[in-house]
């Protein structure tokens, strides 16, 4: 699996005050929603975490995805946007806010995974949502090897991941490579996390956390 380089950004005002709303993305498995958590502590922060579990027609999907992936899309695709909605009202009162998802990134989802019509039909729909919807002040792209990545899942043991494949993980690892490689919506932090532990390692996280308070333009890269 090939992973994102990016030179880095050229220098900018700091950002420590401005980035009051803070998106973490990648792969499953990756760490995107541990490291929110503890972002969020850090920087006393509301904690936006993407409905996962509670899509009744994942673990259908990962066992026939032709048959249930525009149900599965579909479900992803509006409980994000409520999500994302109410971050824009919260915002008004809501110092700070860390997500662990951006919404234009359904669309790595859907391009994947929706046959030539359903995804016709949801390019349709997604702009009406979108244009309604905050973007972030910062997003941290994180990634990691697929190795890496089938270590994370099997270690945290969610049942409905246990049949997720080596293939599908490269395929979304490099449309999220894709993506990413692309994005100039909002400043961006690519982080590798192969050889990084942001859980548990103060030094990693300390680095990360200071690069995340005072970035403000371009796109940066970040590994050991």
């Amino acid at each position: 699996m090939s992973l994102v380089t990016a030179a880095p950004a050229s220098g900018g005002a700091s950002a420590a005050d401005s980035n009051r709303h803070i998106a973490i993305e990648g792969v499953i498995g990756v760490g995107k929603t541990t490291l929110s958590r503890r972002l969020a502590k850090t920087m006393n922060a509301e904690l936006v975490l993407e409905v996962v579990e509670e899509n009744p027609f994942l673990a259908r999907f990962y066992d026939d995805p032709e048959a249930y992936a525009f149900q599965t899309q579909m479900f992803f695709l509006l409980s994000r946007y409520r999500q994302q909605l109410e971050i824009s009202q919260g915002q008004l009162f809501t110092q700070n806010v860390v997500a662990d998802y951006i919404f234009a990134k359904d669309q790595i989802f859907a391009t994947i995974n929706l046959a030539e019509e359903e995804l016709a039909l949801y390019r349709s729909i997604v702009p009406l949502l979108s244009e309604r919807l905050p973007k972030p002040d910062l997003v941290v792209y994180l990634q990691a090897t697929t190795e890496v990545l089938l270590e994370r899942i099997k270690r945290r043991g969610r049942s409905f991941e246990r049949d997720i494949s080596a293939e599908y993980l490269e395929t979304l690892s490099e449309a999220y490579n894709h993506f990413f490689f692309h994005y100039d919506e909002t400043p961006l932090l690519i982080v590798n996390t192969n050889e990084m532990d942001l859980v548990s390692n103060d030094s990693d996280y300390e680095r990360l956390l200071g690069l995340i308070r005072s970035h403000s333009s371009g796109t940066q890269y970040v590994g050991r």
